[in-house]
């Protein structure tokens, strides 16, 4: 599932989760909206999952 990955991700990285909607989706609510049941079409997986490979390679100091 999206969000348990992206929960992961927050937890090893410290980011927020409105900057991480803003930043993968812009779109704030994101996480907010999953963690309450929205189900995020192919779309929205596939640049959330980029996002987070991205970032975790290029930021590889991050926690």
């Amino acid at each position: 599932m999206l969000i348990r990955e992206i929960e992961k991700f927050l937890r090893s990285t410290g980011m927020p989760a409105s900057k991480f909607g803003r930043m993968a989706a812009r779109d704030p609510r994101l996480v907010h909206d999953l963690r309450n049941g929205r189900e995020p079409r192919r779309r929205m997986v596939i640049r959330a999952e980029h996002f987070m490979n991205k970032y975790k390679l290029e930021m590889p100091h991050a926690r």
